[in-house]
């Protein structure tokens, strides 16, 4: 018996009857051989891990646009966090960590520079612009595994778990509910962490109504979250918070959009991140020859704005800089 079979066997035996198993999968959109090793979930983590998308969320602002000190959460770092508590509910659950895994990794791929801004600024500007909707598009066309498909040929479970993180459409899995609330219960913690380091509050600026549900401290919120999630999604086929804690997260969510993501001096620089965007988009747009020379093929004119798109949503904070350096200030300037 085969590793990948044991893994099958040991599912079908010990995983929750609301869980996702790997024999029951949907597959993939092109056939590949099994891995004697590896299970399609296991699979699919590790093509996510490999991508470059995947390397580049270090160098991709979470909230803070581009701050000073070596502390602040990426989106790499906020998307292993989503890793790490995702992973543990789904095994107190009994559900299927390596798809739980593979999704929280893939859930973000497809984010902007600059954070929420970026996303905004190419939402303006194209009119329609998701960051979960381009995390698919990067890993179903823009990033490359083999030259006989494109993208990295995903199983439909994650692919589907990428695309309804966000956004009014469920999960189809129970693994992808999973990630959709440990996203929020991830970066609703680590972005009070965040602000504090920032001065933009204090721990004891959180309401005490939230403190006292929650916990002063991120260690303690995240605990009580992961509990509350256990609790009220044990043996159930969905995965909720128990009433009290759910109220107490969307009061958190509340209190940080009213004094860090809406109007507070961490925000101050977005007005220049519309600005960057845009002239990157509108240069590229006009000047598509430039956009080829620097993906290295042709563009068809019914796909350039496509292009563009997908070459500026790629960028790191640093890479968008230093091209609108390029691009836009006099020779030999130096940030």
């Amino acid at each position: 018996m085969d590793i990948w079979e044991r893994t099958l066997r040991w599912e079908k035996e010990y995983l929750s009857r609301y869980a996702q198993r790997t024999a029951e999968t949907k597959g993939r959109r092109y056939h590949e051989e099994e891995c004697p090793l590896r299970t399609p979930y296991q699979r699919d983590r590790d093509r996510i891990l490999h991508s470059k998308a995947f390397r580049r969320l270090r160098s991709k602002t979470q909230v803070f646009i581009r701050p000073e000190g070596d502390h602040y959460r990426t989106r790499l770092t906020h998307v292993l966090e989503v890793a790490q508590i995702s992973r543990t509910v789904a095994r107190a659950l009994g559900l299927n960590e390596d798809l739980t895994e593979a999704i929280a990794l893939g859930h973000d791929l497809g984010h902007t520079p600059f954070g929420h801004a970026g996303e905004a600024a190419l939402a303006r500007l194209l009119g329609h612009f998701r960051h979960n909707e381009q995390s698919l598009r990067v890993v179903d066309v823009l990033e490359e595994h083999s030259p006989r498909f494109p993208g990295l040929n995903l199983t439909h479970e994650v692919r589907d778990g990428i695309l309804t993180h966000t956004g009014p459409q469920l999960p189809a899995t129970l693994e992808g509910q999973v990630v959709r609330l440990c996203d929020r219960i991830a970066y609703l913690n680590h972005d009070v962490e965040d602000a504090v380091r920032g001065g933009l509050l204090t721990e004891g600026d959180l309401p005490s109504s939230i403190r006292d549900v929650l916990g002063s401290r991120r260690a303690q919120r995240i605990d009580t979250m992961v509990k509350a999630v256990v609790a009220a999604s044990a043996d159930q086929p969905r995965i909720a918070m128990t009433p009290e804690v759910a109220e107490a997260t969307d009061a958190l969510r509340e209190f940080l959009f009213a004094t860090v993501y809406v109007g507070s001096e961490a925000k101050r620089e977005e007005a220049k991140v519309y600005g960057i965007i845009e002239q990157l988009f509108n240069y590229y747009l006009r000047n598509p020859q430039h956009l080829e020379e620097r993906i290295g093929r042709r563009i068809p004119a019914d796909q350039q704005q496509r292009a563009v798109c997908d070459y500026i949503a790629g960028m790191t904070d640093g890479y968008a800089i230093a091209e609108y350096e390029r691009l836009f200030l006099p020779a030999g300037w130096k940030s």
